[in-house]
């Protein structure tokens, strides 16, 4: 198969100089914007945000898109809770999930050249110029070898090259959008730009992927793809082609209940054995990193992992003990232990977060208490939401300084808010009863 040329992105800004200017540039027409998002409502006494909110957003995912890398990664993260961004921002940087701009075929095989010494058609028989699925770090391409279909992966140019100066002109607008402070999330920023910096190897995200489906080959209604080192590099990586659909696309189906049920379980367990086993897991839990095959799921793309250690995973998981709910020491102690409370704070700033704490550790911790969970119920991700907004909102929890919890928590986090929202999404109902053993300890 010959490709010469295809629709597609023929560059990437690829210095800091150029990309600091297309993100400079993006945030001049983000000012002009919002001035005239004023100016109308200084002349006619009101003017509707979400046009504001429509056009920066469109702006934004733009240069985004057009940048890939950070940028683009940063629009992924966000965009998992659909709840932090307003919603022209949440609509568009979803698609960063699984959607980006494809680059053209001619950059895909420089990179080939590059890395593996030979183009896309000299090692394999047929190989789409076009982009089967594009995200933030590269994009997947299908080709064939002897009648065998696979999946490559091939890094945008100058991603790795560039990601520490692109967080840097990105960390201003993500706090903006997220109305935090640079001093109180120093050390979170930090912990998000080492799993940043690590997607981009994908000699590393071969090593994790190895690892972790062979610990989990066990678990019944779960498969992973195969990979081949032979045609994997830091910044191609190849492995088999599975059919099926995302998770979203799936959820969105008239499946049967039975299905998404099985689905659903393969999920929850995939993570409960990672998490509370291997102390290793699959950190980005959007659903095209998901597909249903049949009967079965995929999980795809262990570019983003995240490793715990004992100590932080007692403390962090001693919240699943229901006596907390029932015990203030008991309780302090155990935020005292994540860095959540700090020695410094008053009175008043303790008995408030206590009152946040309390119902939600009862809530996050509810599918662990039952031997089995509806994700069905919309009511139990409403209340997720509207706690999480209670908490952005309350007046002394904003006026607490420093950073509060542990980095490793983002993670962790993350990937327990992703699996609740997928299984809501599913409308599963699942066996959620505790098998891994010391979970609850102190």
């Amino acid at each position: 198969m010959s490709a010469p040329s295809t629709p597609g992105q023929d560059r990437i800004a690829d210095t800091p100089l150029s990309r600091g200017a297309a993100l400079a540039a993006t945030g001049a027409k983000v000012g002009l914007n919002y001035l005239k998002h004023y100016a109308r409502k200084a002349v006619r006494g009101e003017s509707d945000p979400a046009i504001l909110h429509q056009a920066n957003a469109t702006e934004v995912y733009a240069t985004f898109s057009s940048l890939k890398g950070g940028p683009l990664k940063v629009a992924q993260m966000l965009s998992i809770d659909q709840n932090l961004l307003p919603p022209a921002y949440a609509s568009l940087f979803a698609q960063a999930q699984y959607s980006a701009p494809p680059l053209s075929y001619p950059l895909v095989a420089r990179t080939f050249r590059r890395e593996l010494g030979r183009g896309p058609l000299d090692l394999f028989d047929t190989f789409s110029p076009e982009a089967a699925h594009g995200a933030s770090i590269g994009q997947v391409h299908l080709a064939t070898k002897n009648g065998h279909r696979f999946a490559v992966k091939v890094q945008y140019p100058g991603v790795a090259e560039s990601l520490r100066s692109d967080l840097a002109l990105v960390k201003p607008l993500a706090l903006q959008i997220m109305g935090v402070e640079e001093r109180d999330v120093a050390g979170f920023i930090r912990e998000v730009e080492t799993r940043l910096l690590e997607e981009t190897d994908y000699t590393l995200e071969l090593r994790r992927g190895l690892e972790i489906a062979r610990a989990c080959r066990s678990i019944p209604g779960l498969r992973f793809p195969r990979y081949y080192e032979e045609l994997s590099s830091k910044k191609v990586l190849t492995m088999d082609w599975i059919d099926g659909k995302t998770l979203d696309t799936f959820a969105d189906s008239d499946a049967p209940q039975d299905l998404r049920d099985r689905i659903g379980q393969a999920l929850w367990d995939f993570y409960d054995f990672q998490m509370h086993h291997l102390r290793l897991f699959h950190a980005d839990p959007h659903p095209g990193n998901f597909l249903v095959s049949g009967q079965t799921l995929a999980a795809l793309d262990f570019g983003c992992t995240k490793q715990i250690d004992e100590a932080f995973y007692r403390a962090n998981f001693r919240f699943l003990d229901p006596d907390l709910l029932h015990d203030d020491h008991a309780l302090v102690v155990a935020l005292e232990n994540l860095n959540v409370l700090q020695p410094g704070d008053n009175d008043e700033f303790r008995l408030a977060m206590l009152t946040i704490v309390r119902p939600s550790v009862e809530l996050l911790a509810r599918p662990f208490r039952e031997e089995f969970f509806d994700f069905g119920d919309s009511g139990f991700m409403r209340s997720i939401y509207d706690l999480g907004e209670q908490s952005r909102t309350d007046s002394i929890l904003r006026k607490a300084r420093g950073a509060r919890g542990s980095p490793h928590s983002i993670y962790v986090n993350r990937a327990y808010f992703g699996l609740y929202s997928l299984l809501s999404r599913l409308r599963s109902r699942v066996r959620t009863a505790r098998t891994a053993p010391e979970a609850c300890a102190a």
